[in-house]
């Protein structure tokens, strides 16, 4: 699916007619990508004056590898502009209720680009100032935004056997399975992470890389969605918890269900939208919230329900069969709509149907295990993998235990 990379010519005038060749000819046109590289390309020879050799060679290189660059934006814009409109093929085949089949999918893999390289420019260039990288937000902010915004401090177990506890109660309540629960934490943690591990600062890692957080990996933007769509049940089950206590431990509770119902209207208050939540969830009152994930009683809750509403989506799309660890994982990393996709999807239709058919171009080719695992089969069987060599760490065997 990938062009040969262009052949180093003689000279540099050679090369430009070879460039030219095909239009010459009278074959196709070329894409206008390519047309518009090589039009650099014969400007750069009739402006190189009194260029020394190494720059000469580096315009060389760069007018190549520009063309090649081209002509491979071109394939691979066909290719996932074929991956789009398949895709929206099967979401109008499953809201009619139609059947959907192999011919649904793009079974070609995507090209991949293994042309030259970008060369090193052997002039000083100028660089542009890039803005200040906004830092990501570490749970010292999160617990600051808390305090700051709600005066609260959020309950923090005594130890993590005490959180593990408290959320394998009400995972098994609300119909999480010990496998599901413990195999997920063993993916998203490497079955060592704790209650408040946060994304890039775990073995040994010094940098946040997100905000994603906890046994689940939640976002700021996942607590704020799922305090608008489940705040209703953590309102009632902490309600509940209130009831059952009594003197100064009552008082700390009461002021914590008064600080959730506070942070629930204002998860309500906008359009029940993924961007609406995101717009919070890049804000103090976003950290603030998910501050919860680190609370003893609200956590588990937190954490429970970042899974059981996939589970719940399966069920409601008239999918029954209880979904196995890997394909709940799919879920969990894709989104609901997407995994289901790979998760309904037949055996014999999960080994010919490559990953690339569930992912956006740059998703795709930032991620080297989609492309290393390229069919949905593989995508699982490596997922699974790594949940069974996670699953015997000290922390996920703790999980265990809590169960």
């Amino acid at each position: 699916m990938h062009h040969p990379p262009i052949r180093r010519a003689l000279t540099l005038v050679p090369f430009a007619l070879v460039l030219l060749a095909p239009a010459a000819r009278g074959g196709d046109a070329l894409p206008p990508a390519v047309s518009n590289a090589n039009a650099q390309l014969l400007s750069q020879f009739f402006a190189q004056g009194g260029a020394s050799p190494a720059v000469l060679e580096y315009r060389r290189k760069l007018a190549e590898y520009q063309a090649a660059r081209a002509a491979f934006d071109a394939q691979a814009g066909a290719y996932w502009s074929q991956i789009s409109e398949k895709r929206r093929t099967r979401n109008a085949k499953r809201r009619s209720g139609q059947q959907i089949t192999l011919d649904d999918y793009v079974l070609e893999h995507p090209p991949l680009y293994n042309g030259p390289k970008r060369p090193v420019n052997p002039e000083p260039e100028e660089t542009p100032e890039r803005p200040p990288r906004k830092p990501i937000p570490v749970v010292a902010d999160f617990l600051r935004a808390a305090q700051e915004l709600y005066q609260f401090t959020p309950q923090r177990p005594t130890n993590e056997v005490e959180f593990k506890r408290a959320y394998a109660r009400y995972a098994l309540a609300s119909g999480l399975t010990r496998e599901q629960a413990v195999r997920v934490y063993s993916f998203e943690t490497g079955g060592t992470g704790s209650y408040d591990v946060q994304a890039g600062i775990e073995h040994g890692g010094k940098r946040a890389i997100s905000t994603a957080m906890g046994y689940n990996q939640l976002l700021t933007t996942n607590s704020v969605e799922l305090l608008a769509e489940q705040g209703h049940e953590f309102i009632r089950a902490l309600s509940e918890k209130v009831a059952r206590s009594s003197g100064p431990a009552r008082q700390a509770l009461e002021h914590k269900l008064a600080v959730l119902k506070k942070m629930v209207a204002h998860a309500k208050s906008v359009p029940d939208t993924w961007s609406e939540h995101e717009k919070i969830g890049n804000t103090a009152q976003g950290w603030a919230m998910h501050a919860m994930v680190l609370d003893v009683d609200v956590g588990p809750m937190l954490q429970t329900h970042k899974l059981l509403t996939s589970v719940l989506f399966a069920r409601a799309k008239g999918y029954t069969r209880p979904l196995t660890a890997a394909e709940l994982e799919m879920m969990n990393l894709t989104g609901d709509g997407t995994g289901l996709d790979m998760v309904t999807m037949p055996q014999a239709l999960r080994e010919q149907v490559p990953t690339s058919n569930f992912f956006q171009r740059g998703g795709y080719e930032r991620n080297p295990v989609a492309i290393r695992h390229n069919t949905v089969a593989k995508l699982l069987a490596v997922t699974d993998e790594r949940m069974d060599s996670n699953s015997s760490k000290a922390g996920a065997t703790e999980l265990a235990g809590a169960f």
